[in-house]
């Protein structure tokens, strides 16, 4: 890209609440052309939210990649969410029409259902492990139960007063070898069905406010244990986030809303 060249670049909450300021907020750059993963590195950092994404028309749809202010990632559901809103508003894609993205985790699509919008992900279950020695001593959590799959562990508390009352050393726990965190408990409010945070020091994001993917692994969780197959998650954050899940077949599909709120432009 010369230095003469511009690229729309957004702020976008992605799976807000009721309360302003709510969601986690993603940037989304729209790209004409492909572009270097050390350039998309350097504007990821230079935005500095959790995750930066940079979409780019190819054959079949867009091309979606991910970064955090220090690393790219493969799989990222707010940033995805925020990235087919933008497509939608400017509008790029007509109201109604499949956003599909091709993706390190393969095809992903996102949908629009009223107000909502709904995102089509793998599964990605955890199994029971092992603790390391260092995962809940930093959460500061005398006993809980440990699962994990490829990306992250799954750490799971007797009630959602731990869950929010949770104060994680973070350089102890960077230190653990996996992408993230999540701690989730059964909610104690009806409006949802289950709460967690996530924690993810290890690739520069200390808590991420929401996270989408994370709740790839927490839906086939909670769906066996509490035997319900549409559920309403809340990631009880400082910002929180509000969340709808529903399985078919291996994929979670994973609904919420997102507002624009900051638009610009990119001049580099």
């Amino acid at each position: 890209m010369n230095q003469q060249s511009r690229s729309p670049v957004f702020q976008v909450d992605a799976f807000i609440t009721n309360k302003a300021f709510s969601g986690n907020p993603a940037a989304v750059c729209l790209l004409a052309e492909p572009q270097g993963e050390e350039w998309m590195q350097a504007i990821a950092a230079e935005i500095n939210l959790s995750e930066t994404a940079f979409v780019c028309a190819c054959d079949g749809g867009f091309e979606l990649r991910w970064f955090t202010p220090t690393i790219e990632v493969n799989l990222c559901g707010h940033a995805t969410l925020a990235a087919a809103h933008v497509l939608w508003a400017q509008p790029i894609l007509a109201s109604g029409t499949t956003a599909r993205f091709q993706t390190k985790s393969g095809c992903l699509q996102a949908k629009q259902s009223g107000e909502w919008i709904e995102l089509d992900f793998p599964a990605q279950p955890v199994e029971a492990a092992t603790a390391p020695e260092a995962l809940l001593s930093a959460l500061g959590v005398a006993q809980a139960s440990v699962y994990r799959n490829g990306e992250d562990y799954l750490v799971m508390v007797d009630t959602e007063a731990e869950v929010r009352a949770l104060m994680p050393d973070f350089s102890r726990l960077k230190t653990v070898n996996m992408r993230g965190v999540m701690v989730t408990a059964v909610a104690d409010d009806s409006g949802s069905d289950f709460v967690s945070r996530f924690f993810a020091p290890a690739v520069g994001i200390d808590e991420d406010p929401v996270t989408g993917s994370a709740h790839c692994a927490l839906y086939p969780f909670w769906t066996e244990r509490l035997n319900k197959t549409e559920l309403t998650a809340f990631q009880a954050s400082k910002r929180g986030g509000l969340l709808k899940l529903r399985g078919q077949g291996g994929r979670v599909m994973i609904s919420g809303q997102a507002r624009t709120i900051i638009s610009g432009e990119l001049h580099v």
